[in-house]
C-alpha cells in the first residue's frame, strides 16, 4: 500500500439520537511493534510483545474522542472500549479489509492504577513472542515512543487551536499552525496526544482480483484464536 490510511468509522452521540461519523485516519502500525523509525530519538521497549492490534494516533480535543467512549461521554485521559470499524482498500490487489471491533485510547496516564482496565483489555491480545528480559516492557514508554515517530511537523499539530472551534477567535498563548515540536516531552502537545488501540473483533476480506470469480472470507476471534469461513461476496 502506497499510503498507509483507512476510513474509521464511530457512533457520535447527541441527546437520545446516534448517528454515524467517519473519516480517514493514518495506520501506525499494529499495538507493541512499533514500525521502526531511524529518526525516532524516543527509547524502544524491547521486542517482546506482537498482536493483530491497530494503531492510529489522535488529539484528545478531536471531536472523535467520546465517539471512543462507550456511551458517548468524554474521556479524561486513558479510557473507551467505544464500537468501530475500520476499512481498508488496496487497490493494487483489489482488496477491501473491513475491521470490527473496539477502541481504547491510551493516555499519560496509562500507568496509573486508575488505567488497570484498559491495559487488561489490550493485554489480552498481546502475544509474548520474545523470551527475552533484558529489559522492561512499559506502557509509557510506548505511547513515547509512537509520539517520536511522529515528523516534528505532526508532533506541532497537538499545539494547533482546538480542533472545529471558530477561525475568528484568537487561540491561546503557546497555540498556533504551522509549529514543529522536538522536545519528546513538549507539555502542551503531550497532553493533547493520544495513541488509539483497535482489538478487532471480526474481519470481512473481499477479493475482487479476479472479476469473473470474487471471494469472501469472514474471520471471527472466538477464545482468542481466529476463525474463518468463506462467504459467496
Amino acid at each position: 500500500m502506497e499510503s498507509p490510511t483507512f476510513v474509521l468509522s464511530t457512533l457520535h452521540h447527541r441527546g437520545s439520537s446516534v448517528t454515524p461519523r467517519s473519516r480517514t485516519v493514518v495506520y501506525r502500525g499494529t499495538w507493541a511493534e512499533i514500525p521502526v523509525n531511524p529518526k525516532n530519538q524516543a527509547p524502544l521497549n524491547p521486542s517482546l510483545y506482537e498482536s493483530d492490534l491497530l494503531t492510529i494516533t489522535t488529539d484528545a480535543r478531536m471531536e472523535k474522542v467520546p465517539e471512543l467512549s462507550t456511551d458517548g461521554e468524554g474521556i479524561p485521559q486513558s479510557g473507551g472500549g467505544g464500537p468501530v470499524e475500520a476499512v481498508f482498500w488496496v487497490v493494487e490487489t483489489k482488496t477491501q479489509w473491513r475491521l470490527r471491533g473496539r477502541a481504547y485510547l491510551l493516555g499519560q496516564d496509562i500507568d496509573h492504577p486508575s488505567a488497570s482496565h484498559v491495559r487488561q483489555e489490550i493485554e489480552k491480545h498481546m502475544r509474548l513472542k520474545s523470551n527475552d528480559d533484558s529489559g522492561c516492557w512499559n506502557w509509557g514508554k510506548e505511547i513515547t515512543a509512537h509520539f517520536g515517530n511522529l515528523s516534528p511537523g505532526m508532533r506541532g499539530s497537538f499545539r494547533n487551536p482546538p480542533p472545529a472551534t471558530k477561525r475568528d477567535e484568537k487561540p491561546a498563548p503557546g497555540f498556533g499552525l504551522g509549529q514543529k515540536v522536538e522536545d519528546l516531552d513538549d507539555e502542551i502537545a503531550r497532553k493533547n496526544f493520544r495513541v488509539v488501540v483497535i482489538v478487532p473483533e471480526e474481519v470481512d476480506q473481499v477479493d475482487l482480483s479476479d472479476p469473473e470469480d470474487g471471494r469472501r472470507w469472514n474471520y471471527q476471534l472466538k477464545d482468542g484464536s481466529w476463525e474463518k469461513t468463506e462467504l459467496w461476496p
